[in-house]
């Protein structure tokens, strides 16, 4: 069976490729198809290059719109490249492991979830030992009449 080119799309990405020395980097912004290892060199265009030592960067915006356009995702750290760049619109997204950033945003609330609910817990069991067993000296003349009432009917 054979399948007809036109109807054929693969899912392309626009992703770094990095080109550039040991210890000096360097990266070429590529559509690729998303399957393709960046290194191997058979990319659709090359859309722009990188710079990340002297932060210069070379967008061919129009091109990037248009394989945005026709479907292309770009990897998240280009999507980031992207928005800094003025090109697409939108958030940000978060490029570190979700491992590691898990770890660090679950651990403080729990640690300060646990030092006030410990605070809390002492100041209430404080707060009724203070609080005196004898009427208070406030109360209204209404209140004292119920108590007197119930004195006499337990002496007669």
């Amino acid at each position: 069976m054979r399948v007809r080119r036109a109807t054929f799309r693969p899912m392309l990405k626009i992703r770094l490729q990095r080109i550039g020395r040991i210890n000096q980097p360097a990266y070429r912004l590529v559509v690729i198809e998303h399957a393709r290892s960046p290194k191997a060199g058979n990319f659709v265009e090359q859309v722009g290059t990188y710079n990340p030592k002297t932060k210069e960067r070379t967008l061919k915006e129009d091109r990037i719109r248009y394989w945005l356009g026709t479907g292309a995702q770009a990897s998240g750290t280009v999507h980031n490249m992207l928005i800094s760049a003025g090109v697409i619109t939108g958030k940000k997204v978060n490029v570190l492991p979700k491992k590691t950033v898990e770890k660090k945003e679950e651990e403080k609330p729990e640690a300060k979830e646990a030092a006030h609910t410990e605070e809390k817990a002492e100041e209430p069991v404080a707060a009724p030992e203070a609080a005196p067993t004898e009427p208070s000296v406030e109360e209204t003349p209404e209140a004292a009449e119920p108590e007197a009432v119930e004195a006499e009917a337990a002496a007669a």
